[in-house]
């Protein structure tokens, strides 16, 4: 894979032996969905799909951005004097929204190919921004941290694209060193790694097919309710998040929510985040079918309280459970996308095959799934 993507970007750039490869990992949420912005601690770990770029200095102010996977859109320009947002430039506003945040001396020409699918919630938009900043530090000797890097994507992503976004993925991606899962508290960005073998199940990504544009989705609007949620209850608790509370306390403080939807957002966030501990400690303990008991109370969580699921997420998430998934949900942020599901390795294919079978029958078109292992975040090659 190394000497096809150099040998692509070289014959696209003409790069010389002192172009820099990168990659990237996309990351799936174990466990602790819609809670990374509401100070809530999240399980997710880096996979083996991913993007690679290749990257080489200018002697002008150029950037030019080409994507061995939109070939089509050929070689989209803009320069340091000009890195406004642009929505004809594509996938290439992220690649100029770091580049506004790290402020590198001179242009640059980067090739970018990978094998994440987009708009299915693997995060193929942090991947990309990371991949962009760690390319960047590495040409020009920026000496950036991790960390700083992933504020700038945080920022890119939040202030440059639009979407409000919590801090997890970028974090994931950039800062797991070895190939384990992270629990993450978000709140105080302290985490450690989780050690996560599943045993004889699969880690399979289930996804639905339906794409769920962040932008044109509801979750800003999960983000508004859960703010006001936060708001009521600050009337009584002294909180800066509502992962502060515990579900004793919440349900305490039922009364106070007029607008019950509210209060059943909130329910889903505390809930989850005390299922991420737990799933955590059923890790530790290798306890693998409390892991995916808690997979399936999450999804249940995320349909009723949070309402992110909807017909095709659904019907994945339960074909997979019928046919011998001892855990599935959804993840990402919902209104389509991917599904997780612990399947056992011994039935993997049958059971994989039924599954997708049952929900084209159900809605009109198949499923893909990819099988995939955890591996480390980002890195230079």
């Amino acid at each position: 894979m190394k000497k096809t993507i150099l040998a692509e970007a070289r014959e696209v750039f003409g790069f010389g032996e002192d172009a820099i490869l990168g990659y990237s990992s996309g990351r799936v949420n174990l466990i602790g969905e819609h809670i990374d912005y509401n100070g809530g601690h999240v399980l997710p770990c880096p996979l083996d799909i991913g993007l690679y770029g290749v990257i080489a200095g200018r002697d002008d102010d150029l950037i030019r951005c080409f994507s061995g996977n939109y070939p089509e859109a050929g070689i989209i320009a803009s320069s340091l004097a000009d890195l406004s947002y642009r929505k004809e430039d594509g996938w290439a506003n992220y690649a100029k929204g770091m580049a506004r945040e790290m402020k590198p001396p001179r242009g640059f020409d980067i090739y970018v190919k990978g094998n994440i699918p987009s708009g299915a919630g693997l995060s193929s938009s942090a991947a990309l921004e990371i991949l962009v900043g760690i390319l960047l530090n590495a040409l020009f000797r920026m000496d950036y941290s991790r960390l700083e890097l992933v504020k700038f994507a945080k920022k890119t992503e939040n202030e440059y694209i639009g979407v409000q976004s919590g801090i997890m993925d970028q974090f994931v991606i950039a800062m797991t060193e070895r190939g384990a899962a992270m629990l993450l508290n978000t709140a105080t960005l302290s985490y450690r790694l989780i050690d996560a073998d599943f045993g004889d199940y699969e880690l399979v990504i289930g996804n639905t097919g339906k794409s769920r544009e962040l932008q044109s989705s509801k979750y800003n609007e999960r983000r508004e309710e859960c703010r006001r949620g936060l708001k009521i209850l600050r009337e009584k608790y002294r909180i800066d998040h509502l992962c502060e509370l515990t579900s004793g306390q919440l349900s305490e403080s039922a009364g106070l929510f007029a607008e019950k939807k509210i209060f059943r957002r909130i329910r889903h966030v505390v809930s989850e985040n005390e299922r991420t501990l737990e799933a955590v400690r059923a890790l530790e303990s290798k306890n693998i079918k409390l892991f995916g008991e808690l997979l399936n109370e999450s999804h249940l969580s995320l349909r009723d309280d949070f309402e992110v699921t909807g017909k095709e997420l659904d019907t994945l998430v339960s074909l997979s459970q019928k046919h011998g998934a001892i855990g599935a949900r959804m993840t990402g942020a919902g209104f389509g996308g991917c599904m997780l599901a612990l399947i056992p390795r011994a039935h993997l294919t049958a059971a994989t095959m039924a599954i997708g079978r049952d929900y084209e029958a159900a809605i009109g078109w198949a499923p893909e799934f990819y099988r995939v292992n955890i591996r480390k975040g980002a890195e230079i090659i």
